[in-house]
C-alpha cells in the first residue's frame, strides 16, 4: 500500500536533537570548573628554582600558561561530558542485546561549534607562537653578539675582541644579546632553563637566538642532548652582572688587548700556505656549505671557485675587495649577513696555518 504524502512528510521530518536531561546544568558546571582552573593556571607561582632571569622567559611562560588554560578547559569538556553522557544514555537493564541507543543526527549547531572552536584555538596558538619565535630570531639592535660552542664535554663562549674563548657565559644586565650556537664535534643541546631557551648545537650549522638578561645572578647552562658517556656532567654557568662588573671581568679575560693583532688576521702567515693541505681542509671543513664552482652555485653559502677573479661578483660577501688578506679575515672572524651565517675559525677548529692553507687553495682555484 503506497504512502500518502502526509505520511511521507512525517517520516522525513528531522528528529529533535536529544542531549539528555540535565545537559545545560552540566554545561554550567563545566563553565564554572573551567573558570576556576584557568584562574589557578594563570596565577600559580613558577616552579621552585625556575625563576625568570630574562627575556624570552616571560613570553614563553605566558605561552605555556595559555596552553595550560586551554588544556584545562578541553579536559573538563571531554571528561565531564563523557561521564554525563555515559550515565544518561546508558542502556537500560532490561534492554535487549541488539537495542540501538539514542541517535543524534543532523545537529548543525553542534557540528559548527565543535569545528569552529578548535580551529580558532589553533589559529590563535599559531599566531602567538610565531610571534615569540620571530622575536627570538630578530637580532636587529642587539648590543652584544657572541658564540656558544659545544664540545665533549663542556661549553665555550667566544666574545668579539676577546682572543681566547671562556668557559663561563657572562652577560651584562639589560643588554640585548645575540648568541650564535654551534658544535665542534657531535650534537649537543644548549639549554638555559632560567631564560627558557633550548637550541640544538649541530656541527657545521649555526643556530641563532637572542636573550636579554633582566635579573642579576648565576644560572645554569645544561646540555639537553645525549652526547656521550659524560653527558650528565656537561654543564656551565650564566653569570648576569651589572655593566661595571662585566667590564671588569671582560678586562680580566684580556678584552682590553684583544682588539690588537696578536691572535688576529695580521698574525696569519699567508705566504706559508700550501695548496694540497688547503684542498684537504676544504673537503673536511668547507665542502658541506661551499662548492668550488661559480659564486652563484650555492649549497649553503656561495661557490668559492673564482672569488678572486669573478667579474660578476667583484666584492667578497662582506663588501671588501677580493684579496687573500680579506678572505682570510672572513675565515678567521666568521660572517653574518643576508646570505647566511658562517662560523668563525674558533668554531671550526682552524688554526692560523689552516687558514693560510685554505687561502692558498682558494687562490689556486681562481687561477684556473
Amino acid at each position: 500500500m503506497p504512502f500518502r504524502e502526509d505520511q511521507l512528510a512525517q517520516r522525513i521530518v528531522k528528529p529533535k536533537t536529544n542531549l539528555g536531561p540535565g545537559f545545560w546544568p552540566v554545561t554550567a558546571l563545566i563553565v564554572v570548573v573551567s573558570a576556576i582552573m584557568v584562574y589557578l593556571v594563570e596565577t600559580s607561582p613558577l616552579p621552585i628554582g625556575l625563576v625568570q632571569a630574562g627575556a624570552p622567559a616571560d613570553s614563553v611562560d605566558a605561552l605555556f600558561r595559555f596552553l595550560g588554560a586551554v588544556a584545562a578547559v578541553i579536559f573538563n569538556i571531554v571528561t565531564i561530558y563523557t561521564i554525563y553522557f555515559g550515565i544518561v544514555f546508558a542502556a537500560p537493564k532490561n534492554a535487549p542485546p541488539n537495542a540501538i541507543g539514542v541517535q543524534i543526527h543532523d545537529a548543525p549547531v553542534l557540528e559548527f561549534w565543535w569545528t569552529a572552536i578548535p580551529t580558532i584555538l589553533v589559529i590563535v596558538l599559531s599566531i602567538y607562537s610565531v610571534k615569540i619565535w620571530a622575536d627570538l630570531q630578530n637580532t636587529a639592535g642587539d648590543v652584544l653578539t657572541l658564540e656558544a660552542i659545544g664540545y665533549q664535554f663542556g661549553f665555550q663562549f667566544r666574545y668579539p675582541k676577546l682572543a681566547n674563548p671562556t668557559t663561563e657565559l657572562h652577560l651584562p644586565i639589560g643588554t640585548p644579546t645575540t648568541i650564535h650556537v654551534t658544535s665542534r664535534d657531535v650534537i649537543h643541546g644548549f639549554w638555559l632553563p632560567e631564560f627558557r631557551i633550548k637550541v640544538d648545537m649541530v656541527p657545521g650549522l649555526v643556530n641563532t637566538v637572542r636573550i636579554t638578561p633582566t635579573r642579576l645572578g648565576t644560572y645554569r647552562v645544561v646540555c639537553s642532548e645525549f652526547c656521550g658517556v659524560l653527558h650528565g656532567a656537561m654543564a656551565g654557568k650564566v653569570v648576569v652582572e651589572n655593566q661595571q662588573d662585566f667590564a671588569k671581568w671582560f678586562a680580566q679575560q684580556g678584552g682590553a688587548q684583544a682588539a690588537g693583532g696578536n691572535g688576529g688576521v695580521s698574525a696569519i702567515p699567508l705566504a706559508s700556505g700550501t695548496v694540497a693541505a688547503g684542498q684537504t681542509l676544504f673537503g673536511q671543513k668547507c665542502s658541506a656549505c661551499h662548492s668550488v664552482g661559480p659564486f652563484d652555485q650555492k649549497q649553503v653559502g656561495p661557490g668559492l671557485g673564482h672569488i678572486f677573479s669573478d667579474p660578476a661578483h667583484p666584492k667578497l660577501v662582506d663588501g671588501a675587495d677580493p684579496t687573500p688578506q680579506n678572505a682570510a679575515k672572513i675565515i678567521h672572524d666568521g660572517y653574518q649577513g643576508d646570505i647566511g651565517t658562517m662560523p668563525s675559525a674558533q668554531v671550526n677548529g682552524l688554526s692560523n696555518a689552516d687558514i693560510a692553507n685554505l687561502v692558498a687553495y682558494l687562490v689556486s682555484l681562481s687561477k684556473k
